[in-house]
């Protein structure tokens, strides 16, 4: 997660959210209909499991770090921010086990071991959207009221803070298959030409190796 302020109707916040939505059920359709042994496929949806996995440690790991502070120097409460943690340690746990199902599915291409990694998929799917719901029904309102505020302005500048090569990376995920509410707040804290060159330069990766899995 690179920012966090909000830009009309939706906040930077809740578009990465839709990306994460996204992948969880590119993966469950995908493992729904995996071709048992075909080695390529789950070449590919491992390459796209090592990606959401870095993102979603990388955008939980940046809430806890830069994210919580702010929002509870603006009101939120410390009870709150705790059950939040609390939620991400559930869906940690549940990555874990997401985690050892698909690099085992990689290494084998076999149809129980896609069975296996499918099962492990949704659980972290039916985790994951239970946390975003909660965490957009409780936090984004705060974002949408404190906008403006110099501790939310500071945490998006914090957040800014990362490589090229992860912000090219970041953008290129998080902008594939974005719906136009999702791209409007994207483009409305990166500039559509910024973005552009971001995108273009830093996310080649993501576009060479990771989107043609999803197509």
């Amino acid at each position: 997660m690179l920012t966090l302020p909000v830009m009309g109707e939706m906040s930077m916040n809740k578009a990465i959210h839709g990306a994460f939505r996204r992948d969880l059920g590119r993966f469950v359709a995908a493992l729904e209909t995996f071709p048992a042994g075909d080695r390529k496929r789950a070449a590919g949806l491992g390459a796209a499991w090592e990606n959401f996995d870095d993102q979603l440690v990388h955008h939980h790991e940046g809430e806890h770090e830069i994210a919580w502070p702010a929002l509870e120097a603006v009101g939120v409460s410390r009870e709150l921010l705790v059950q939040m943690d609390a939620e991400h340690e559930t869906m940690a746990a549940a990555l874990a086990g997401a985690r050892k199902a698909m690099e085992r599915l990689t290494s084998t291409a076999a149809a129980e071991d896609a069975a296996a990694a499918l099962v492990a998929m949704a659980e972290l799917r039916r985790v994951t959207v239970q946390h975003l719901e909660h965490e957009e029904a409780e936090i984004e309102p705060i974002y949408q009221e404190k906008q403006g505020s110099p501790e939310i302005k500071a945490m998006g500048r914090k957040f800014a803070q990362v490589s090229p090569a992860r912000g090219g990376r970041f953008f290129a995920w998080a902008t594939d298959g974005a719906d136009r509410e999702e791209l409007a707040a994207i483009t409305g804290t990166v500039p559509p030409p910024v973005l552009k060159v971001i995108t273009g330069v830093f996310g080649r990766g993501y576009r060479k190796n990771i989107a043609p899995v999803w197509r």
